[in-house]
């Protein structure tokens, strides 16, 4: 008798008969796909990252490049990656990671459960002699997914410490779009941001949010929600958050895109990504014991 695969024993612990089950993904990294009758979804124990979701009814909501690079070490360009403990590059080592280091590497699964809100999966990672090697903090980080008709994201940040620690965070949704340079977003006129285009300047938005060239914002002191109108698509895709005060809104355009070998030729056009988040001034300080929890919930609004 054959010995059971790593991947076929998570799908003995933790698969619900046609529901969810584990299997190998891209790259032979396992994944979890979702068949309940709420939504459809697909995540990836590489990074804790949510790859697919369709709620019943409505097409798929995020983008996945074609590109990507589906191993070990490598980040996934698309879905909604995880950007922990820092956010962009590190402060003060430019050789570490962009966006840090849990978004690639491999989470543990910790449950599987469905319930009248849909499909919820939660994966944990913990500080170890790798993470350590970029940042000296103890913590645990867990991430709980609920697919349903939203999709509802928490991350869990503990301090298992000794002594304090600070870190950035972000939950990179890339919302696909039919056209970056045809949506717009409502809901952060008159918010002050930093555009990290132009060094980080101060400015503030005037109406809706658009996009007609590279765009890389910090919007600040944001926790209400924001709408992304695809008039093409027909549809809405609204972000709601808590315990987020920063709202970042990137797309590289023809140039940045360029220079991101894992972005097939073109897709710069079918995403914009629009993030719960705690960067720069916001940046998140935990005593030992304490814990902090970000959530963000993705809906479809028909319009």
């Amino acid at each position: 008798m054959e010995t059971m695969s790593a991947v076929e024993e998570l799908d003995r612990r933790f698969g619900i008969p046609g529901v969810a089950r584990i299997c190998e993904g891209n790259g032979g990294l396992p994944r979890i796909q979702i068949t309940g009758s709420r939504a459809e979804g697909e995540m990836y124990l590489h990074g804790a990252q949510v790859t697919s979701w369709k709620p019943a009814g409505n097409d798929e909501v995020l983008f996945l490049s074609t590109k990507s690079r589906w191993q070990e070490a490598q980040a996934i360009r698309g879905g909604i990656p995880i950007c922990f403990p820092w956010f962009r590059a590190k402060a003060d080592d430019p050789k570490a990671p962009a966006h840090g280091f849990v978004r690639t590497r491999s989470w543990q699964l910790e449950s599987i459960v469905e319930d009248k809100s849909g499909v919820c999966v939660s994966m944990s990672i913990e500080s170890d002699e790798q993470t350590r090697r970029w940042w000296p903090a103890d913590f645990r980080l867990l991430h709980r997914v609920v697919f349903g008709p939203k999709l509802t994201l928490e991350l869990i940040c503990t301090n298992t410490g000794k002594t304090g620690l600070r870190f950035e965070e972000a939950l990179h949704a890339y919302n696909r779009v039919a056209d970056v340079a045809n949506v717009r977003l409502e809901g952060l006129e008159a918010v002050h941001f930093l555009d990290n285009t132009d060094s980080n300047a101060a400015k503030v938005q005037h109406g809706d949010v658009t996009i007609a060239s590279a765009t890389d914002n910090a919007f600040l002191g944001t926790e209400n929600d924001v709408d992304l109108i695809d008039p093409e698509l027909r549809r809405h895709i609204r972000l709601e958050k808590a315990n987020s005060l920063t709202t970042v809104v990137w797309n590289p355009w023809r140039e940045g895109a360029a220079r991101l070998g894992d972005l097939g030729d073109g897709e710069w056009t079918q995403f914009l990504c629009v993030e719960a988040s705690n960067i720069l001034a916001a940046s998140v300080t935990l005593a030992p014991g304490e814990e902090h929890k970000m959530t963000a919930v993705l809906s479809i609004v028909k319009s």
